[in-house]
């Protein structure tokens, strides 16, 4: 037998390879290009798949799945439902209602959302107020599949913080961390019902702490992850690797809207600030808050350099109402609150947050800009009113209740105070006062709250006259 040359053998091994490798490529792209089919479970062959092995080094992978068999029974799918009157012009006429009496005037609107227990012997559900809202029923359903109706203790529109109860036997529970110790980075796993597919985990790390400054959400301490929060997980549970609730999730951000997917900027509210809400409605039914008692404007260029500032921030007092907690520290019109309690202040809303945020008689410690000198003040914080009579700071308004606007109102830019009800036939009735009405101005000039709208009435103005925002139009009522 001829042996070959050693070149031309190499060549028909290249040509060889060359042939194999067109065909090995052909067949992978037709193979890529055809549909994808399910197996007929007769010719199912038991494929070759690389898998995680179940330990490295001696030691066994972690994973979530124990922590989550505590967690999850615990956290619970949330549904209301609405009965909402519609607004048809047609019902009123008799005719029309001769002619269609079938015709609906009112819808049902349902919604979904997640909540967590945590007191299984009591029955007691965190969600969010935004969850429960104007509903006229709310059902629970467990994990287990049980679907229970659930009894309203309270909640508070302005931390978002709902609570709820449930007679069930068998609850499980989760504990509320101290989630003060949270730190960036730590990592933390999100439980609820997103978009209604049932009960869902995703996790992520904490990307921030003490996260504010976001529009129309309240008062504001969030703890921020890029764990995915979805409509539908709003009330459900952030809880660390411990199996501990650190916070409840309430809200995602992204600008193009929810549609568009999650970007990983999830909130939740802090299990400490849920814990002390919970505390109050369970015992109470209402949350009462802390005040300094001032009002204040913002620190611009032009204010900055006649104050002495480097820099244009921080919440520069207009007024310092009596007997207040602003008060009693030595605060004085034209000081500039730059932290409290160490915390950085850069304007009038990021004071009012710190003390919408804080419990009657917390102590306060603020450092405030003087005539260019730095000074430390501390005082204690008083209580806050929620609302208050008309007539008990002038009888022209006798029969009117005023309330502060919620807060993620104002944190939008509405100020003013909300005419909460109105007795029919009073004499602030006969003024023109109606509910829901926005009182953004008096007689003794325009205010930031209800403090200052009270403040007003020190001295009983001999004229009365009041600027009403009703809707869209805005006019002035004279009170006789």
């Amino acid at each position: 037998m001829r042996k070959i040359p050693h070149p031309t053998r190499t060549l028909l091994v290249l040509a060889l390879a060359a042939c194999f490798g067109g065909f090995t490529a052909t067949a992978v792209r037709e193979a890529l290009q055809q549909p994808a089919a399910a197996t007929p479970a007769s010719a199912a062959v038991t494929p070759t798949v690389a898998q995680l092995p179940s330990a490295v080094a001696g030691q066994p992978l972690p994973s979530l799945a124990p922590m989550l068999a505590r967690v999850t029974p615990a956290v619970v799918s949330v549904q209301t439902r609405q009965r909402v009157r519609i607004n048809n012009p047609f019902v009123n006429d008799p005719l029309f209602r001769r002619m269609f009496p079938h015709v609906p005037q009112e819808r049902i609107e349902q919604s979904l959302g997640s909540g967590v227990i945590v007191d299984a012997d009591q029955g007691l559900v965190l969600t969010n107020h935004h969850v429960i809202e104007g509903a006229d029923e709310v059902t629970v359903t467990l994990a287990d599949g049980r679907t229970l109706e659930a009894e309203f203790i309270g909640s508070d529109p302005d931390t978002d913080v709902a609570v709820m109860r449930i007679d069930a036997d068998n609850l499980a529970e989760v504990r509320l961390a101290d989630s003060a110790s949270l730190q960036v980075g730590d990592f933390v796993v999100a439980v609820g019902n997103p978009f209604g597919i049932g009960q869902t985990v995703t996790s992520g790390i904490v990307s921030a702490v003490g996260r504010s400054g976001l529009r129309g959400l309240g008062f504001q301490n969030f703890i921020q992850t890029d764990a995915s929060i979805n409509p539908g997980n709003s009330g459900g549970a952030l809880v660390n690797l411990n199996g501990e609730l650190v916070g409840v999730n309430t809200a995602s951000f992204n600008p193009r809207g929810s549609m568009a997917g999650n970007i990983g900027l999830g909130f939740a509210i802090p299990a400490n600030l849920a814990r002390d809400v919970m505390e109050q409605l369970v015992a109470t039914g209402e949350v009462r808050r802390g005040t300094l008692g001032l009002d204040a404007q913002v620190v611009d260029d032009r204010l900055a350099a006649a104050l002495g500032l480097e820099t244009p921030r921080g919440a520069l007092v207009t007024r310092v109402l009596e007997d207040s907690a602003a008060a009693d520290a030595g605060l004085q019109p034209g000081d500039v609150v730059l932290t409290a309690n160490g915390q950085r202040i850069d304007n009038p809303a990021a004071l009012r947050n710190f003390e919408g945020l804080q419990a009657i008689g917390s102590q306060v410690a603020l450092e405030v800009s003087r005539d260019g000198r730095t000074l430390e003040l501390a005082t204690t914080l008083r209580e806050q009113p929620r609302a208050i009579a008309g007539g008990q700071m002038d009888p022209r308004l006798s029969g009117a209740v005023f309330a502060e606007v919620p807060e993620r109102l104002r944190q939008s830019g509405i100020g003013g105070v909300v005419v909460e009800s109105v007795e029919s036939g009073s004499r602030a009735y006969r003024n023109g006062l109606r509910q829901g009405d926005r009182v953004v101005a008096a007689s003794a000039g325009a205010f930031d709250d209800l403090a200052g709208f009270r403040a007003g009435f020190t001295q009983p103005p001999a004229q009365l006259v009041l600027r009403i925002v009703r809707g869209n139009r805005q006019g002035v009522f004279p009170m006789q």
